[in-house]
């Protein structure tokens, strides 16, 4: 059975989404040594799951070519599966809409052949997912900043137990990766 990944990157004050992510600035502490890391973890995974705002914004990103050369040349050419009951197409390339019961369809992906599925950045689907004990592993990066808004990663009735899998350090990061306890 395959795993699901989600990977997050956060301020240290747990912010995941910025409204404005140009303006969260994360980008500046990715040195080689974490961006090598980024793309094992990539290169491991066959598939990525997006919620239909989170594909939006990073299909507005890396199909126009910008953001990180080996990022987009992996996030191009990767299978994406966007759970959406509205989004009417999907223009990344590799994309599929899955409509229907969000759970029920991640199970049946979970259940195939295959490397592990990815999802970037804890939204509702990976709350979702998270509580319906679908979430295999959460690796969170932590940058040293405070944004001071945003979105958290914890809000209230997200709760499970976690359990330290692995912890790596870069020279401006932190990554921490937990399996959660169901």
């Amino acid at each position: 059975m395959r795993k699901i990944i989600e990977y997050c990157l956060v301020s240290l004050d747990g912010v995941v989404a910025d409204p404005d992510p140009v303006q969260m600035g994360l980008r500046e502490y990715h040195d080689d040594a974490y961006l090598r890391d980024s793309m094992a973890l990539f290169a491991a995974c066959d598939a990525m799951l997006w919620g239909r705002s989170a594909y939006e914004r990073f299909a507005k990103i890396y199909m126009g070519g910008n953001g990180n050369p080996a990022y987009a040349a992996r996030l191009n050419a990767i299978p994406k599966y966007v759970f959406s009951s509205t989004l009417t197409t999907a223009e990344w390339s590799n994309s599929t809409i899955v409509r229907g019961d969000v759970v029920e369809e991640v199970a049946k992906l979970k259940r195939q052949d295959g490397a592990n599925l990815l999802i970037l950045g804890h939204g509702r689907l990976g709350e979702t997912l998270l509580k319906h004990h679908l979430l295999d592993a959460i690796d969170i990066s932590i940058h040293p900043l405070l944004v001071g808004r945003g979105k958290p990663f914890l809000r209230e009735g997200q709760a499970v137990k976690l359990k330290l899998a692995a912890t790596k350090s870069f020279s401006k990061i932190v990554k921490l990766t937990y399996e959660p306890q169901y």
